[in-house]
């Protein structure tokens, strides 16, 4: 099957694998104003994976699990808020109990590593997620973060073929710290993310297009519209 991925507006995110499964990444549907999709839209998954509990990326997580039955990828906080407070199933969460910051499972074929990130959370800590298909494409979502050196050793540790950086400034990286993270992941292709939702972040991606091709000229910007699927 053809491998894509799917931008929902602001740090969502559906990638198709080539094996047929369904992973979403931070899903706010409902009263995200940039995202062109309802919630009934979304019919499968099969992992979903939330940076940190916050309602731009936690919003919908829960919702999309119970109506798909995938298993829910987050830090034991945030899983067990998760469980008491929205009735998430124990067997729809990861082992159990979810993972943490370095570790990785594979589920469905597919392999998910948690890394840092440095922002704040109401539960756990934020994080960063490298997925790797079953065929080796590796996906990475940095989820809410300002820039962190060892980006370069995540580079290093896992070829990324497509890295989703978010631009926005205020709560994370500015445009010139996601140039800079592109320079120290060196992945093959960046998205950028997290902008544009409010007024009080970046509203164009356009200054991180141009600082990309002046510090990583080598890497290729793929900018999508909300909505836009990408084949990888």
């Amino acid at each position: 099957m053809a491998k894509s991925i799917r931008w929902l507006g602001h740090a969502g995110f559906i990638i198709s694998s080539p094996g047929g499964k369904t992973v979403v990444i931070d899903p706010w549907i409902v009263d995200n104003p940039l995202c062109p999709l309802k919630l009934e839209d979304i019919k499968e998954a099969h992992l979903v994976l939330v940076s940190h509990d916050h309602f731009d990326h936690a919003g919908n997580a829960v919702d999309i699990a119970r109506k798909t039955g995938a298993t829910v990828i987050a830090q034991p906080e945030t899983e067990s808020r998760f469980r008491s407070e929205l009735g998430l199933p124990d067997s729809q969460v990861l082992y159990g109990v979810g993972m943490n910051t370095g570790g990785s499972a594979t589920v469905e074929g597919i392999t998910v590593t948690m890394v840092q990130a440095f922002h704040s959370s109401a539960t756990g800590q934020p994080c960063g997620y490298l997925v790797k298909l079953e065929d080796g494409t590796t996906i990475y979502h940095a989820g809410d973060t300002g820039i962190f050196d060892s980006m370069r050793l995540l580079g290093e540790l896992y070829p990324i073929d497509l890295a989703l950086l978010p631009i926005g400034s205020v709560f994370t990286m500015d445009p010139y710290q996601a140039a800079k993270a592109v320079a120290l992941l060196k992945p093959k292709k960046a998205v950028p993310m997290h902008y544009k939702t409010f007024p009080i972040l970046e509203q164009s991606a356009d200054n991180f297009v141009n600082l990309v091709n002046r510090e990583a000229p080598q890497v290729e910007v793929v900018v999508l519209e909300p909505g836009q699927e990408y084949n990888l």
